[in-house]
């Protein structure tokens, strides 16, 4: 299974050396959304990140990043729905229904399916479908390997999602969760969990 990281909405003061680290442990991808976000901060953020890991981010959010860093590719929401004109990189997109997923799939590199599962960090955000729903989902080709579960992933649920069929899992909260942007400074017990949910999607 492939294991795709979300970074936290908000900007905090240890994140480049976190998102290094993981990289370092063997992240795949990582997917930059920083909703609302000056593109200057985010410009910074990838300026501490050593290049060598540029090309395994994705961005949500100002598109130009692509280019400028190197950039594995884009990823479209409701928010950013458009491929800017003249683009040709990669693109993966996030669908809320499994009635899209077909078309999706086939203009993108792969698809997270949104609010697979209660989200962690927004608890008003609720799964859209039970997991018997996602099964059949799978017995009829809809989700497969071109498909991430995005919402409510957490270590303990990855065993589900794999028996399912997903062909990956974007982490947030569970991990998120871990370290207090605000006023942590250790972050050795992400480190830690990290590497289960690693050991989790191998």
């Amino acid at each position: 299974m492939k294991l795709i990281l979300l970074t936290s909405p908000d900007f905090f003061v240890e994140e480049d050396k976190i998102l290094t680290s993981l990289f370092e442990e063997g992240l795949d991808q990582l997917h930059l959304r920083k909703p609302d976000s000056e593109p200057v901060y985010c410009e910074r953020l990838l300026t501490l990140i050593p290049e060598e890991f540029h090309s395994r981010i994705i961005t949500h959010d100002h598109f130009y990043l692509y280019e400028e860093f190197g950039l594995l590719g884009i990823h479209l929401t409701p928010r950013n729905s458009q491929v800017p004109q003249h683009y040709k990189g990669l693109v993966t997109r996030t669908c809320y229904d499994l009635e899209s997923l077909p078309e999706a799939k086939q203009a993108s590199a792969y698809v997270c399916l949104g609010r697979t599962l209660d989200s962690i960090s927004e608890p008003q955000k609720t799964a859209h479908y039970p997991t018997d729903t996602l099964r059949e989902a799978a017995r009829q080709g809809l989700i497969d390997r071109k498909v991430m579960a995005q919402g409510g992933v957490t270590l303990e649920n990855i065993p589900l999602l794999r028996e399912i069929g997903f062909g990956g899992v974007m982490v947030k909260g569970d991990l998120w969760k871990r370290f207090n942007i605000h006023s942590g400074a250790d972050f050795k017990p992400l480190i830690a969990h990290f590497r289960n949910l690693r050991k989790a999607t191998v």
